[in-house]
């Protein structure tokens, strides 16, 4: 089930919120949100519900321990439940996510044939594994209190507005939350807004835009050429962006909902004027993740140039992986790893310098490219597609009237979707007063309608980060 299914939004929202509101203790609403979670995510993985609440125990006993060995000072018991538990989580994540590619590299590294039946990878387990992980982190760091409940930390794990494609909820953020918290028909106003404008970068952009990048490169090279490759890359970056935001504004709106406040995970990033802005404004929960458990751990900048260098190198070919088990997610965290080194002690200054403009084409010109790393793990497709882009293939504009009339219409959502990549909502917050409440409602009332016109009509189109 995903956000924007019409059983979704038809049956299981309207009846979540129906059970939810008019519970009046704190106790039964927790109840009434983990157990409608828990079906959220069985009705996508209803073999794998078990591993999420096995790695929620594992979590919960450790937390237990970290704490009771702390307050006895027993610090290399404390230390050792730390790690071991931050293992077995570790390695849960390794086993269904990345152990069919290591075993694969083997065997093509040392001519073996080692088998292992192949294991599909459970939805949603790097996103809940980190925020399982940062609880058992901040917990050991003393910066939260163990949970007793281990029903309310499965809720914590398994809160189905961020359990599939994040934002990485940090306990730290939900922790008062989870045992206090109000909602009024303000928030939850805002909150539906939110999830509105999620909805509809979803199935008004992100899905119609897919179909450029879908169709050209399904197709052959020498009818779409270097124009259209460099098109289909532009929509690409265009459709993951109000894609994974989209999927954010939803989670953070649901969660408004019910009282929850997650934090920013996207802040206009294509408007950056170099790579490391963009980074600060992309995927924030991610980037913030890596920063504060891997890097500063690690030593950050607080280290000799080498040393500095390699904890940045070190962390970005992590963030590569994590995306996936592939060879392109490890290059794309490298290539990026590579620009941010470069800006740090090359270009950092001089692009401060220059013209914004000169930044942001700098910068649009680098992240493109990085999409299509990051789009295309099939290595003879990804060197054709780059190969395309800088070689002056002419493009058969007749031939792609005639056999791809009805995907032309799809162009039109390209100068839409960079129109709304743009902070323009801002221009609307400066107006209040009932009139601009009412308005605003109305706004997203008929966006609503539209979307689910759109949704009816349309193909299933799953989050690109479904896969991660």
């Amino acid at each position: 089930m995903v956000f924007s299914d019409l059983d979704f939004l038809y049956f299981f929202l309207p009846l979540v919120l129906t059970l939810y509101f008019p519970c009046k203790s704190l106790v039964w609403r927790n109840s009434v949100l983990l157990v409608f979670s828990l079906i959220f995510y069985a009705w996508g993985e209803p073999k794998r519900i078990a591993l999420m609440l096995l790695a929620s125990l594992v979590a919960y006993i450790g937390g237990l321990l970290i704490e009771k060995f702390k307050n006895e000072g027993r610090k290399v018991l404390c230390r050792t439940v730390f790690v071991a538990t931050t293992v077995l989580l570790v390695l849960n994540l390794f086993i269904f996510k990345y152990l069919n590619f290591a075993i694969d590299n083997v065997n093509l590294l040392l001519t073996h044939d080692i088998t292992i039946p192949q294991i599909v990878l459970p939805i949603g387990i790097s996103f809940y594994t980190f925020q399982i992980l940062s609880y058992v982190f901040d917990l050991y760091l003393g910066n939260v209190k163990v949970q007793k409940n281990y029903f309310y930390l499965t809720l914590y794990v398994s809160f189905f507005p961020q359990l599939i494609a994040g934002p990485i909820v940090r306990y730290q953020t939900v922790e008062e939350e989870i045992h206090e918290r109000s909602t009024n028909i303000e928030s939850f106003a805002h909150g539906l807004r939110r999830f509105i404008r999620g909805l509809a970068k979803k199935i008004l952009l992100a899905n119609n835009v897919a179909v450029i990048c879908e169709t050209v490169y399904a197709g052959e090279v020498q009818v779409f050429g270097t124009a259209f490759y460099w098109l289909a890359a532009i929509a690409y970056s265009l459709q993951l962006y109000f894609d994974f935001s989209g999927y954010s504004d939803m989670a953070i709106g649901l969660g408004e909902i019910f009282g929850f406040h997650f934090l920013e995970n996207f802040d206009h990033p294509y408007i950056s004027c170099s790579v490391t802005e963009f980074w600060r404004r992309w995927h924030i929960s991610l980037s913030t993740w890596f920063r504060d458990y891997i890097y500063i751990p690690m030593g950050g900048n607080r280290v000799g140039k080498v040393r500095h260098i390699i904890n940045i190198m070190t962390v970005w070919a992590l963030t590569g992986f994590w995306h996936g088990a592939q060879w392109n997610f490890i290059i794309w965290g490298i290539y990026y790893g590579v620009l941010l080194l470069v800006e740090k002690f090359l270009l950092g200054k001089l692009l401060k310098k220059l013209p914004k403009i000169f930044g942001w084409i700098y910068t649009m010109f680098f992240v493109i490219i990085g999409w299509v790393l990051f789009n295309l793990t099939d290595f003879s497709k990804l060197l054709l597609a780059l190969k395309t882009m800088f070689s002056g293939v002419p493009t058969n504009l007749a031939q792609i009237m005639t056999t791809h009339s009805d995907k032309l219409f799809e162009l039109c959502f390209i100068p839409v979707a960079i129109l709304f990549m743009l902070p323009i909502r801002k221009r609307f917050d400066k107006f209040s007063g009932t009139g601009a409440t009412i308005a605003a409602n109305l706004v997203h009332l008929l966006l609503f309608a539209v979307c689910i016109i759109f949704s009816i009509s349309s193909s299933y189109n799953p989050f690109i980060y479904f896969r991660f």
